[in-house]
């Protein structure tokens, strides 16, 4: 691997992983802004410790958050990817 290629591949990598943040981020203003509207309140905190808070909730909003981000970011980094694969051909 040449050094043009090790730097368009290190600055691939550092543009997918700041994409895939910015993804993560947005994915989760959209599941608290739907999560506010369908339930009339912010999501709980996994450390919260307020006695009005249900397990069952916070573990359904664990799940839902865990698996969109998770899905986001990968998305995202294959995304990215792909661009830098069609840049440096």
């Amino acid at each position: 691997m040449s050094d043009d290629e090790q730097k368009q591949s290190m600055v691939a990598k550092i543009v997918g992983a700041g994409v895939a943040l910015g993804a993560a981020w947005l994915v989760q203003k959209i599941i608290d802004s739907a999560w506010q509207k369908a339930k009339g309140h912010k999501p709980p905190q996994a450390d919260s410790t307020a006695e009005d808070v249900k397990f069952s909730e916070v573990a359904l909003a664990a799940v839902i958050t865990g698996a969109a981000v998770a899905l986001s970011r990968v998305i995202a980094t294959r995304g990215t990817a792909k661009f830098a694969g069609r840049i440096s051909r």
